[in-house]
């Protein structure tokens, strides 16, 4: 034999072997144990609660011709269309902290400040929610401290969980209507608007402004 002939028999020898082991390979994949069955739980079994032994109740359709009931909340009698006809001086005004704060950088007197906006005779009120806020703050906040230490401020005891000064001040004003609430936070003011009733005291142009009032009372709004 040549040596050609040699080595195309040596070439088809290899390519045989090659196959051979693609197939052994394959067959080692294919041959994989069948996959184990899980194991069920049989339904008396302790481990289950009797509300997972009874069976799923079936959804009642809706009758599109039926009537649809409808809650409407409940407004008390003092609101007159948007606005609270019980609201007369004197004003009780629930202060926030971003609300001294403010006041302080633009230099104003809180009391005397609030009486030249409503044109009354008004009376702060700060909750212990706002009072925990503030001593929080630290050292920075020394000012505003001693500022809602005022004599002049009058201190409502919280009895519920938690200091979130915001939900505190929202639940206060739903509650009763007799507040006018004092902040300069946004998201505040978002939350009051939606209940009906409560006017919002804030800060613009280095002056107390106020909105949701009868124009009868107080200050000219801008």
């Amino acid at each position: 034999m040549t040596q050609a002939q040699h080595e195309g028999r040596r070439s088809v020898l290899i390519l045989l072997f090659s196959v051979e082991d693609q197939l052994k390979i394959m067959g080692k994949q294919k041959t994989k144990k069948f996959a184990a069955m899980k194991r069920m739980i049989s339904l008396k079994d302790q481990r289950i609660k009797e509300k997972d032994r009874a069976k799923a109740k079936e959804k009642k359709k809706k009758d599109p011709s039926a009537l649809k009931e409808r809650e409407v909340p409940k407004y008390p009698s003092c609101l007159f269309f948007q606005y609270n006809t019980q609201l007369g001086p004197p004003y009780h005004i629930l202060v926030d902290t971003n609300f001294i704060n403010f006041s302080i950088k633009a230099k104003l007197d809180i009391v005397q400040s609030m009486m030249d906006c409503l044109y009354a005779k008004c009376i702060p009120y700060i909750t212990d929610c706002v009072m925990a806020e503030i001593e929080k703050l630290g050292m920075k906040y020394r000012v505003a401290l001693r500022i809602a230490k005022d004599p002049r401020f009058e201190r409502l005891p919280c009895t519920h969980q938690g200091t979130y000064a915001d939900d505190c001040l929202v639940q206060r004003v739903t509650q009763h209507k007799c507040y006018i609430l004092a902040t300069v936070d946004r998201d505040l003011k978002r939350r009051v608007r939606k209940i009906p009733g409560v006017p919002i005291m804030y800060i613009s142009n280095h002056r107390y402004n106020i909105e949701r009032m009868p124009d009868d009372y107080g200050a000219p709004r801008f």
